[in-house]
């Protein structure tokens, strides 16, 4: 197999998120930390919690976003 056959593309949709993802998760937090509510993240009820926890998770695992 190749390089190009081996690399992974980072998944656009929130429900593929994991908590490692600290660049996708940011978009989703303010410049203070504070995770942005539904009306300006422009996510679904689903993705909206998912996210949020993947957030928690994140900082409890103490990977700063």
């Amino acid at each position: 197999m190749s390089d190009e056959e081996i690399k992974h593309t980072k998944s656009r949709n929130p429900e593929n998120y994991t908590f490692l993802d600290k660049e996708a998760l940011a978009k989703y937090t303010t410049d203070t930390g504070k995770i942005l509510p539904r009306k300006y993240s422009g996510l679904t009820p689903m993705q909206q919690r998912k996210v949020s926890k993947l957030i928690k998770k994140s900082r409890h695992m103490q990977l700063s976003l």
